[in-house]
C-alpha cells in the first residue's frame, strides 16, 4: 500500500513539473517575434513572409505573434548582414534570399554558380530533393533553422543602352549587382564593369546614367517601375535564380514547445508553396503575360536563344568552375546531376 502511495506520489509530481515547465515555457515566448524580410508586400516575397505570420498566429491562437520587418530595417538595410543578425538573436525569423546568405553559408553560393539552372524545372530539381536537404544542413550547421524553401526568382538583365544578345553587347557597360564576389566575378567575366550598390543607391545612379543596367527578378520591374529609371532593354537570359529560405532563429526555435514548432513549420511549408506561385505568375504560362506587360511600357524585350546562351555560358565556365570547389566540387556534381535528370 505504501509503495502504490509512493508511486501515485511520484506520478503526481512529475504531472506536477510536466505542467510547471509547460507553464515556464509558455511564459518565455516573447510578446512578439522580429521577422526579417528584405521586400515587404505585395512583392511574392513580402507576401510569403505575411502568409506565414498570419497562419502562425491564427494556428497558435496568438501565442506566436510575428511582425513584420520589410527593407531589413531590424539592420539598417544592410541585406548582408541579416544573416549574422539572425544567428545573433537581432532577428527571431526571416525569409531571406540565398544570394544575400551567401558570405556566411556558402554553400548557397550555388544558385548563384552563372547558367547551372535553364529553368523552373531545374530550379525544382534543387530545392525539392537530395541537393535541398543537403543545403538546409549546411544552413542548420551555420546556426539557423531552415524550414521551408520560397523563390525571389530567375534574374534577368536590364539597360538603358541597347539590347544584349551576347558578351559582346555587354562590354564596358556599367551593371549595378549584390554585394557577392561571385556576382562580380560573373560580369567581369563578361566584359562589363560590375558595380556593387544597394538599391536605394542604385535607382538614382541608373536615373542619371552613371550605371547602365542592374539584374533582378522580372516581378520587381514591374513593381518598381525601373523603365522610369532609363531601363529601356531587358534581356532574359535566366543566369541565375534566388530562391529564399524560411528560417528561424535556435534559441527562439528551441524555446517552442514541440507542438508549436509542427505549427510554425506546417506554416512556412505552405506559405513557400503559395509564394512560388506568385513569384512564377506572368512567367510560365504559354504567352508570357508578364513580358507582353514589360513590352506594353515600351521595353525592348530580348529572349536569348539557346545557341546565344551558349556563348555566355562559355565566357562565364572559368568563374563557375573557380567557384565549384569554394562551394564544394560534390555538391555541384550532385546539383548538375539532379538538374540532367529532371522532369521537364
Amino acid at each position: 500500500m505504501h509503495f502504490r502511495r509512493t508511486l501515485l506520489g511520484l506520478a503526481m509530481a512529475a504531472t506536477a513539473l510536466a505542467f510547471t515547465q509547460g507553464a515556464i515555457a509558455q511564459s518565455a515566448y516573447k510578446a512578439e517575434y522580429k521577422m526579417s524580410l528584405v521586400l515587404g508586400p505585395p512583392t511574392p516575397w513580402g507576401m510569403a513572409g505575411k502568409v506565414w505570420a498570419d497562419l502562425v498566429r491564427e494556428r497558435t491562437q496568438g501565442r506566436i505573434n510575428i511582425k513584420l520587418y520589410p527593407g531589413v530595417s531590424l539592420i539598417q538595410g544592410d541585406q548582408t548582414r541579416e544573416f549574422s543578425a539572425l544567428r545573433q538573436g537581432v532577428i527571431d525569423m526571416a525569409v531571406g534570399s540565398t544570394i544575400n546568405w551567401s558570405p556566411q553559408v556558402k554553400e548557397l553560393n550555388l544558385f548563384s554558380l552563372p547558367f547551372l539552372m535553364p529553368d523552373y524545372a531545374a530550379v525544382d530539381a534543387l530545392t525539392q530533393g537530395e541537393v535541398g536537404k543537403r543545403i538546409f544542413a549546411a544552413v542548420d550547421k551555420a546556426g539557423a533553422v531552415p524550414l521551408a524553401w520560397g523563390e525571389n526568382g530567375f534574374r534577368e538583365l536590364t539597360n538603358s543602352k541597347k539590347p544584349i544578345k551576347s558578351p559582346d553587347d555587354l562590354k564596358g557597360m556599367k551593371i549595378r549587382v549584390v554585394g557577392s564576389p561571385l556576382f562580380s566575378d560573373t560580369f567581369n567575366a563578361l566584359g562589363a564593369n560590375p558595380t556593387q550598390m544597394s538599391w536605394a543607391d542604385a535607382q538614382p545612379a541608373l536615373s542619371s546614367g552613371a550605371v547602365d543596367g542592374q539584374e533582378n527578378p522580372m516581378f520587381l520591374f514591374t513593381i518598381l517601375k525601373m523603365h522610369t529609371v532609363g531601363q529601356k532593354y531587358v534581356t532574359t537570359w535566366h543566369y541565375v535564380a534566388d530562391p529564399l529560405i524560411f528560417v528561424v532563429n535556435k534559441d527562439v526555435w528551441n524555446s517552442w514547445t514541440k507542438a508549436d514548432q509542427e505549427i510554425v513549420r506546417k506554416a512556412a511549408l505552405e506559405a513557400g508553396q503559395q509564394e512560388i506561385v506568385l513569384a512564377r505568375k506572368g512567367l510560365v504560362e504559354a504567352d508570357k503575360p508578364l513580358m507582353k506587360e514589360v513590352a506594353g511600357m515600351g521595353v525592348t524585350v530580348t529572349e536569348v536563344s539557346p545557341a546565344e546562351r551558349e556563348a555566355f555560358v562559355k565566357a562565364t565556365r572559368p568563374v563557375y568552375n573557380k567557384w565549384k570547389n569554394t562551394i564544394g566540387a560534390d555538391l555541384v556534381n550532385a546539383a548538375e546531376k539532379a538538374i540532367a535528370a529532371r522532369g521537364k
